[in-house]
């Protein structure tokens, strides 16, 4: 699978340096992996988890905001001290990064509902 926004992997791992064995292995097995299915995906990484969150979005014209729900994908990283928020798109072999978290700052993002 090809990886959209690495730059926020790499982002994190500059400010949490201790996490960077466990970014390289999920990018790795991304990389040369290809899945079609989240049950495919938890064959390689058992506690992967989709979670349905309503997001702004910016409507090309103008007007109000507009409310999206999206299905991520929430991988542990590193013992689970960080989660990487994927959207996983599998007919075109995409991973998006949407964000890179701490546990806390997960939990955070969570309860923004």
């Amino acid at each position: 699978m090809q990886i959209v926004s690495p730059q926020k992997l790499d982002d994190f791992v500059q400010r949490h340096p201790n996490s960077k064995s466990g970014f390289n292995h999920w990018r790795k097995w991304i990389e040369r992996g290809r899945f079609g299915s989240i049950n495919e995906v938890r064959e390689v990484f058992p506690h992967a988890d989709l979670v349905k969150k309503e997001v702004s979005a910016h409507p090309e014209q103008r007007g109000p905001r507009v409310k999206k729900e999206i299905i991520f994908t929430v991988f542990n990283i590193g013992g689970n001290k960080a989660r990487l928020i994927a959207i996983m798109q599998y007919k075109p072999q995409w991973v998006t990064v949407h964000e890179v978290f701490t546990h806390a700052e997960y939990d955070a993002w969570l309860k923004k509902r």
